[in-house]
């Protein structure tokens, strides 16, 4: 792999997983998901692929395989792999999963990347990925969900401070969202959601590196465009979706389908 440029801003170099999720809560959930025993997993939008490769160390019968279109990330996923003697059991594969062949297996981890699963020309829609997952993953087979709710109906005010063209429709309540799980053909066996303290700790986690580089390297070429895309970062959480947009964890079971 090859190593950063030290005079370039460092990328997501302080975050463990890519989303706000504790070291505590992912061992529960892949605890839960090992306790299964899936001889095969697959990770939609894995980027470097760390729920995969603790899934694969805690359920040492199973082999994986991520997909992302990220290089970087999968490059660094290979590395990661490589370290923990897990090579020969996972692959980090670059292509899109619009339409993705690589199913059924036992095991779905989609966590942060259901958009990955829908049509780009239209908005996200979280029960297109859901009917997508549950074709992915065999009847008892688990699909552990990662995916964006409304805590509350955002305002307009927050809307204006979110991403450019935020929209009170773009996420559904948490309700809304298992009931489209539901209707997907899964039974939701555990639902939880991301925490304050998660949250910051991405968050603040996120641009981290990128803030300190821009604290030594304020006349670096790159800083300004750097420095306004961080600046617009914060101020979307800070003043737009922080206490607004929640994340769900959702760890769904595949419905058997009964024969004709």
């Amino acid at each position: 792999m090859t190593s950063p440029d030290p005079a370039l801003p460092p990328r997501l170099g302080s975050l463990t997983f890519h989303g706000p999720l504790s070291e505590a809560r992912a061992a529960r959930i892949l605890g839960r998901l090992a306790a299964a025993g899936p001889a095969d997993v697959l990770d939609i939008g894995c980027g470097w692929g760390e729920l995969l490769l603790r899934l694969l160390e805690a359920a040492p019968g199973a082999e994986g395989v991520g997909i992302d279109i990220n290089a970087e990330d999968l490059a660094r996923g290979r590395a990661l792999a490589e370290e923990r003697g897990l090579a020969g059991r996972v692959a980090f594969v670059e292509e899109s999963a619009l339409g993705t062949g690589r199913g059924p297996v036992d095991a779905v981890l989609c966590l942060g990347s259901g958009q990955a699963l829908c049509d780009p020309d239209l908005p996200h829609d979280p029960a297109v990925a859901l009917r997508e997952l549950r074709r992915l993953v065999r009847p008892g087979g688990r699909v552990v969900l990662g995916e964006g709710f409304w805590e509350r109906t955002p305002t307009e005010a927050e809307l204006a401070g979110m991403w450019p063209g935020a929209r009170a429709d773009d996420h559904p309540s948490l309700g809304a969202l298992v009931d489209l799980a539901i209707g997907a053909g899964f039974r939701p066996a555990w639902i939880e959601t991301a925490s304050a303290e998660e949250w910051e700790e991405f968050e603040s986690g996120y641009r981290y590196d990128t803030e300190v580089w821009l604290a030594a390297n304020p006349r670096h070429p790159l800083a300004a465009e750097t420095r306004e895309r961080v600046d617009r970062q914060r101020s979307g959480w800070l003043n737009g979706y922080r206490g607004v947009l929640g994340i769900a964890y959702l760890t769904l079971v595949a419905v058997a389908v009964a024969e004709d």
